[in-house]
């Protein structure tokens, strides 16, 4: 099953709806906890919905069971807390929520997981699809 995650933070309109549709995505699965986000104009959840469907025919979905606490995010962000700690806490609570079994499969085929952060490295979509990985095997991944 192929999957791919996108931030779109630093990144233009034109760039973030381009690699969608190269990509061939079909469903943005948007795993932000607040997605009614002030940072890109073009991110907020309504506005992201239509324009996902009038440029690229590209369905959307929230699914905040693959994001972080409140108080997790604001650990973080906010506190400068640390990579590894914020790592090790949303490894937990993916488990504790036991999200191999409570999203489906399907929901994720030729989906795209949306968050702030430009790239995947320090960003909780690339922890979501690692974990899915080691419950599910064989997942493809593309990050755009």
């Amino acid at each position: 099953m192929k999957v791919f995650t996108i931030g779109f933070t630093k990144t233009s309109a034109e760039s973030f709806f381009s690699r969608l549709q190269k990509a061939g995505v079909n469903k943005v699965l948007d795993v932000r906890l607040n997605n009614v986000s002030q940072l890109a104009g073009f991110a907020k959840k309504d506005d992201l919905r239509y324009f996902l469907r009038a440029i690229g025919g590209i369905d959307y979905a929230h699914e905040p069971k693959l994001a972080p606490t409140q108080e997790m995010l604001d650990a973080y962000k906010k506190d400068g807390g640390d990579w590894s700690d914020y790592e090790r806490r949303f490894l937990a609570l993916m488990a504790e929520r036991r999200i191999e079994e409570t999203v489906p499969r399907s929901a994720l085929e030729g989906a795209c997981l949306l968050c702030s952060e430009d790239k995947p490295k320090h960003c909780h979509r690339r922890l979501v699809i690692e974990y899915l990985m080691q419950k599910w095997g064989n997942l493809e991944v593309q990050h755009l």
